[in-house]
């Protein structure tokens, strides 16, 4: 490709709405355009690195047996209300009516479209399994849609979605794409990690997100540098910190905090360790026709509320905080000096496991300005009911007792799940087994956000300059920079042979013949992020030489010209290699 005949829309300066570096450097590189918030054009060299992202993609999936279909974006709402997400899914669905006021929506995801292919083209178990999936635009109502293509309202996603006649058979499609994700990854040269996930909107049993690993990510993921061990700290299992209960020590004893409502305040007050508190966090669930049931969750001072897993608790899972007129109803106090001793109205108790191995810690007393210390359960509170609800910190155990979790940050761009029965039972997709009976399909889903890629991957490698793409995923492999282009026949006798030359041997090479000072020439290709350089000016040519640069190099390499395409496309290959190793 001549950059003559190529559209080049670098700029020197980032839009003031530009938060992140990926968002940044894709505007500045002339990859993408914003059209309105969370929607943006690609441009021809944003594309290019989103068609060989698809290109990863496709061969990974046609090679774990995935075959490839399209869905409509536009879905009719009787599929969403059949599955019951017409309402569960909110705002983020996106939904609108035809000139016949028909309601439609424009797919977020589409386990409802392929469910209804499903159910009316497979019929006996002699067609299962099978894997269905696509490269589709989605579009999702973000509340506030930022950073550029990370978190994007209209974007491009795989999407894969298995049908098996029972579970051993998901369990063999899921390790399929897992390890296809794995495979895709690996050869995109991402650094990530495969991370044990909730299921979130989707649904399903169990579920992996694949996390690049930047500073800048989104989610906290917890890890075991000793193990294999990776979770979203959302579904990270938090164990209980002290094995054992020590026996009561202390009198329980009313004690005045006088304006003290927060743990830490309250700590330094009374002279205690922040780890000596209770943290009472106090909930509702709305019953129709009754006052809601109030619930008060147990933390330590210095622990905080996991509301993912809360909500999978029994009677749990419609759950609100509590309003102030309510906590006031039930416990006779305002928040801040609220505890589980001498509530108005009965509540349930729920303790954090670490909070149920506590003795002699210090709670709310029910009354502003008091606390209550001392407190020991079974001597002075019921034993409590027990449950995983904090969020797991730095220092914790991991799960698999190898060893103490870090806490990393992670952008998501790819999520497997195992959707079991979920959409298959609700939509009536069924096969006919050996016998001859009815039995539901058992379902997997499996997405990557395609141009979240993207962001992830320049999140993940960048420098002042601007962006170092990975080789499988650069715009153009090699930039050749003649100097002098358009002044010296010897210049352009090398160029044009050693383009060719380049062409021959099958590198994605970029011919810069715009005729620019060599200033602006490295400029705009290190802020676009080619991965390799060659340079050919007289001076270099009088000595038989040309310049080579990767991409990360601090300085050239010179080398013999004719001997520079094939050492060019040894250094191309051995990106590839090396990403493969």
């Amino acid at each position: 490709m001549k950059a003559s005949r190529f559209f080049i829309g670098t700029l020197k300066e980032a839009p003031a709405d530009a938060e992140v570096v990926s968002h940044k450097l894709m505007v500045r590189a002339g990859m993408i355009r914003r059209v309105a918030g969370g929607i943006y054009n690609y441009l021809p060299i944003g594309l290019r690195s989103i068609r060989k992202v698809e290109a990863i993609v496709r061969e990974e999936m046609n090679r774990a047996g995935a075959l490839e279909l399209l869905m409509p974006s536009v879905q009719p709402a009787e599929l969403w209300q059949e599955s019951g997400r017409w309402v569960q899914y909110g705002p983020e669905l996106l939904r609108f009516k035809d000139r016949k006021q028909t309601d439609f929506v424009f797919g977020p995801t589409h386990e409802e479209v392929v469910t209804d292919i499903a159910r009316n083209q497979i019929k006996s178990y002699r067609q299962l399994p099978v894997n269905f999936y696509q490269i589709q635009t989605k579009f999702r109502d973000e509340i506030r849609p930022r950073f550029g293509v990370m978190r994007g309202r209209e974007f491009t996603m795989k999407d894969a979605y298995s049908f098996d006649k029972d579970q051993a058979g998901l369990d063999e499609s899921y390790r399929k794409m897992f390890d296809a994700y794995v495979r895709i990854f690996t050869r995109i040269g991402l650094e990530f990690r495969a991370v044990a996930a909730d299921s979130g909107a989707i649904g399903g049993n169990k579920s992996q997100e694949f996390h690049v690993i930047a500073d800048t990510g989104e989610d906290d993921i917890a890890y075991c540098p000793n193990s294999e061990f990776a979770a979203n700290v959302e579904a990270a299992e938090a164990l209980a910190l002290g094995a054992q209960r020590a026996a009561p020590s202390e009198p329980m004893t009313k004690t005045a905090t006088p304006g003290k409502a927060k743990c830490e305040a309250v700590a330094e007050f009374l002279g205690l360790p922040l780890a000596r508190t209770i943290k009472s966090i106090v909930l509702a669930t709305d019953n129709e026709g009754a006052e809601p049931t109030i619930w008060l969750l147990m933390l330590r001072g210095d622990h905080d509320l996991n509301e993912i897993k809360t909500s999978k608790l029994p009677g749990l899972a419609n759950f609100r905080f509590a309003t102030e007129a309510e906590i006031v109803e039930w416990f006779g106090t305002p928040p801040g000096y609220l505890g589980p001793i001498g509530t108005k109205k009965p509540v349930k108790v729920i303790a954090d496991r670490t909070v149920a191995c506590m003795s002699d810690f210090v709670v709310g007393s029910n009354e502003t300005d008091y606390h209550t210390t001392g407190v020991n359960w079974g001597r002075d509170l019921p034993e409590p009911v027990v449950a995983d609800i904090r969020n797991v910190r730095p220092g914790d155990p991991s799960p698999d007792g190898k060893g103490a979790l870090e806490i990393c940050r992670g952008i998501e761009v790819g999520h497997v799940f195992q959707l079991g029965t979920k959409y298959s039972d609700a939509m009536g997709a069924t096969f006919l087994d050996e016998t001859g009976k009815p039995r539901p399909m058992v379902m997997g889903c499996y997405g990557i956000g395609i141009t979240r890629i993207l962001g992830a991957a320049i999140e993940q490698n960048n420098d002042e300059r601007g962006i170092i793409w990975p080789e499988a995923i650069a715009p153009f492999e090699l930039v050749l920079c003649p100097m002098g282009y358009e002044r010296s026949d010897t210049v352009r006798a090398a160029a044009d042979t050693l383009y060719a030359q380049l062409t021959e041997a099958g590198i994605d090479v970029i011919f810069d013949d715009r005729g620019e000072r060599p200033g602006v020439m490295f400029a705009d290709w290190e802020l676009i992020g080619v991965p390799h350089r060659l340079v050919i000016g007289e001076r270099g040519l009088k000595e038989g030489n040309i310049e080579y640069q990767g991409r990360r190099d601090a300085e050239p390499t010179l080398v013999p010209i004719d001997e520079a395409a094939a050492f060019a496309a040894a250094r191309v290959r051995a990106g590839y290699s090396s990403v493969a190793g």
